[in-house]
């Protein structure tokens, strides 16, 4: 039998409303150092992996945001944002800026910042992407100011929510 951490390194599909989607690779584990990603903010402004460094990041990752349960996913982690002013707090989808801003101003999202992965720059280093959809697994990381993945959690099935409550516990951990 695996330990958890073993089942964690070997993710490499998730399921869609039970239909399997495999990954583009194999990602990163828990203690490794968080690959090279860009990702780009509201303003296309990109943001690299190293500008995050200095803080401890908690990155939420959702396949659409205009979806309910990505919707849900991303104003459970907006209402923690301001609890943690020590951290950065990203909320990563393939979803255009367009469209993300657009979330935004409907649910009154202000503090959480949506940053678009449309170049898909995050999604094949960190091996999140789902090819035939386009869109990223649903996960949450957390990473030491210094870049190391402290905390990962990749949800199984897309369509479920994550363990917010682990998370939240990963990143105070760091504070």
């Amino acid at each position: 039998m695996l330990s958890n951490n073993e089942k964690e390194a070997t993710i490499v599909e998730v399921t869609i409303n039970g239909e399997v989607r495999s990954l583009v690779g194999n990602p990163p584990a828990v203690g490794e150092e968080m690959p090279h990603f860009k990702v780009f903010d509201k303003n296309d402004e990109k943001i690299k992996t190293r500008f995050l460094f200095g803080k401890p990041t908690l990155i939420s990752v959702v396949p659409d945001i205009n979806t309910s349960v990505c919707s849900i996913q991303t104003k459970k982690f907006n209402e923690e944002v301001d609890k943690y002013t020590g951290a950065n707090f990203l909320t990563v989808s393939t979803n255009t800026i367009a469209d993300q801003q657009k979330w935004c101003a409907a649910e009154n999202v202000e503090h959480m910042q949506l940053v678009s992965d449309h170049e898909e720059s995050f999604g094949y280093a960190l091996k999140l992407l789902i090819p035939e959809e386009g869109i990223l697994a649903r996960s949450v990381w957390v990473m030491d100011a210094e870049g190391k993945i402290t905390y990962r959690e990749i949800c199984p099935e897309i369509v479920a929510e994550p363990d917010y409550d682990a998370a939240i516990a990963a990143l105070k951990q760091l504070l």
